[in-house]
């Protein structure tokens, strides 16, 4: 038996932790309010659906897909979306808290991350070519093999990239903030 299609459903002030979200692809959903905490939505597949207030943290995402999926105001703690499908993975977070994520070896190209919290995020391996890091906190985030060739990071902040081990051809970023490139040579400026 397959699984069902929704198209354009609200679901608001949901707990799917008591009540499991129906095992169906959804496309032009709109989640507010919802709490999916340490939900397992592995095989889930979500297209132009948007997450709002949401909290994800701790939730199963095997296999999962979001294709031109949209996060805002979202609680997203640990999630692990190297385990996602890599197929049509789209994305955008605004103000979302994605503390101890990780994006290990996913493609996100022009990927845009607006005020958001990544504490200890991983991005390694990631292809984050053109994307955008706005107003963003970056501390503790793992970037190493990374590409941000052409990424914008000019109004993020404790961010530590070493440039000896990440691609940062046009990458943009402003002062001080860039000056987090020089921490592993512990050197004083003035």
């Amino acid at each position: 038996m397959g699984k069902d299609y929704i198209t354009d459903r609200v679901y608001e002030k949901t707990d799917f932790t008591i009540t499991d979200l129906p095992k169906a692809d959804f496309e032009g959903c709109r989640f507010a309010h919802c709490n999916f905490s340490g939900s397992n939505l592995s095989g889930y597949n979500f297209t132009e659906c948007e997450f709002e207030d949401c909290n994800l943290s701790g939730a199963k995402i095997i296999q999962t897909t979001f294709n031109d999926t949209r996060f805002s105001d979202c609680k997203m703690l640990g999630l692990h979306f190297e385990t996602t499908n890599e197929f049509l993975f789209t994305v955008s977070f605004e103000d979302c808290i994605l503390n101890l994520s990780s994006f290990y070896k996913r493609r996100m190209k022009k990927t845009v991350f607006n005020r958001c919290s990544l504490h200890e995020t991983d991005f390694i391996d990631a292809d984050l070519t053109g994307a955008t890091f706005n107003e963003c906190d970056l501390h503790l985030a793992k970037f190493e093999n990374s590409i941000l060739e052409k990424a914008d990071l000019r109004t993020s902040f404790n961010y530590t990239i070493d440039p000896t081990l990440n691609k940062l051809r046009k990458a943009s970023f402003s002062l001080p903030g860039v000056l987090r490139l020089l921490d592993k040579y512990d050197i004083i400026i003035n």
